[in-house]
């Protein structure tokens, strides 16, 4: 007769639910998070199934997905979109489409209850339910339920929305003001939650003033990168390529400085600039390159699958994160695991999550940021130098088995259950 069945980790396997109101496949955390963290819950020998709204994630086998659909308002193709009057299936989706109607942002609100409706209909409940910084009402009336409820914030939005009003005129920041209203949500959310995780210590310590969260109940795991995937390219490097990603035309991602900078090296070497991400038409970014005349040194990149991402990153001669704020950064991890040397900002979380294999720069600094990627393009050696420190600082603290072994332990720690022998990091 077989024994109960153990987790790799020593106690019982857990049914872990991880929500996520969107998550897009290949760029933007939210879809790469719960991926990876969902696949290696499930090789420690937990039962996972992933919540989402649209856009959904792509899985790997022995993870369940449970989709909730949305009117899916802000889809690339067809953004703040007018839904036909058959799509209307509930009051949820009134109450979303009415949102967004007065400029404000509803998914946040609109998925936790949907996930809430979802799951007061089980029988068996999940042993914890790990919310992916939705944070909206739901979770409250998941937790008044009785339901097994924690969240984790992978940085405060506080800060995006001061770095986004001080970069807009003043008629659009009315419009600004109401977008960002769903910040008092969370912040109510989060003061409720019994524990929280977030991704580095800039976090937590912004975390903890901004929302004014008891610090007693954080704790920090970091994000990871699928380090088997994003690996040192096996072709040459591009010469005079820069690298950058941005998921979103946004103040917060320091394209406008990183063009400016481009605008200088041009005039002394030849240079081409590649973005991974969509830029707005008639945003920033395009309207920088139209001011400084890149149209043929800079192109953008968009919906690319994983292995192309990879290669693009392997391409780059050097990668850049020129971010005014960082709560940690995949692209920076991404584009250290692939080796390729990194220019970054100090913004944020950036010097913690880099270390000594970055070369780092005061944010919104064009002139040295010019000059750091000046040198990396210029010094062969100092560039595969410190392209070789990025990965071994991924090996050492940033894959995805060892993310899922803290995130197991959080969980753990908050049932309130103990293993005899528990995993011990490096």
């Amino acid at each position: 007769m077989q024994g109960p069945r153990v987790a790799a980790d020593g106690g019982r396997p857990l049914r872990i639910a991880l929500l996520s109101y969107r998550s897009k496949p290949h760029c933007g955390g939210q879809g790469v998070y719960v991926r990876h963290l969902s696949r290696e819950l499930a090789n420690l020998g937990h039962q996972v199934e992933v919540l989402s709204g649209p856009p959904y994630p792509n899985l790997d086998a022995g993870v369940g997905l449970t989709h909730l659909p949305s009117l899916d308002l802000y889809r690339d193709e067809d953004p703040f979109r007018v839904p036909w009057p058959s799509e209307f299936r509930t009051w949820v989706d009134a109450l979303e489409f009415g949102i967004m109607c007065t400029a404000g942002f509803p998914e946040p609100l609109t998925f936790s209850l949907r996930a809430y409706q979802e799951l007061k209909t089980r029988d068996v409940l999940p042993d914890v339910i790990h919310d992916n910084q939705t944070l909206g009402y739901g979770m409250l009336l998941m937790q008044r339920a009785g339901m097994p409820i924690i969240a984790n914030v992978h940085h405060p939005i506080t800060v995006d929305k001061q770095l986004d009003l001080a970069a807009s005129p003043w008629r659009k920041k009315p419009s600004k003001l109401r977008w960002y209203g769903f910040l008092a949500m969370q912040k109510r959310v989060i003061q409720r939650m019994p524990t929280l995780v977030t991704v580095s210590e800039n976090s937590f310590v912004d975390i903890v003033r901004d929302f004014e969260v008891d610090a007693a109940k954080m704790r920090v795991i970091p994000v990871g990168v699928e380090h088997e995937v994003f690996v040192p390219p096996s072709l040459p490097r591009v010469p005079g390529r820069i690298v950058a990603t941005a998921s979103a035309d946004h103040p917060l991602k320091g394209i406008v400085p990183l063009l400016e900078a481009a605008a200088k090296l041009r005039t002394e070497r030849d240079i081409e600039v590649v973005i991974v991400g969509k830029a707005q038409e008639g945003g920033a970014a395009a309207k920088t390159i139209e001011r400084l005349g890149l149209e043929d040194t800079v192109r953008f990149m968009t919906g690319l699958p994983e292995q192309e991402l990879v290669d693009v990153f392997g391409s780059a001669n050097v990668g850049v994160v020129p971010s005014l704020y960082e709560g940690f950064s995949l692209p920076a991890i991404e584009l250290m695991s692939c080796a390729t040397p990194l220019v970054c900002t100090t913004a944020g979380a950036l010097p913690e999550v880099v270390g000594d294999a970055a070369l780092t720069v005061p944010p919104g600094d064009t002139e040295a940021l010019a000059a750091a990627l000046k040198r990396v393009i210029d010094d062969d050696a100092f560039a595969a130098e410190l392209g070789q420190r990025g990965r071994d600082r991924v090996m050492k603290h940033y894959t995805w088995p060892s993310v899922a072994r803290q995130t197991a332990q959080w969980y753990r720690d908050y049932l309130g259950e103990t293993v005899p022998h528990p995993f011990q990091e490096d």
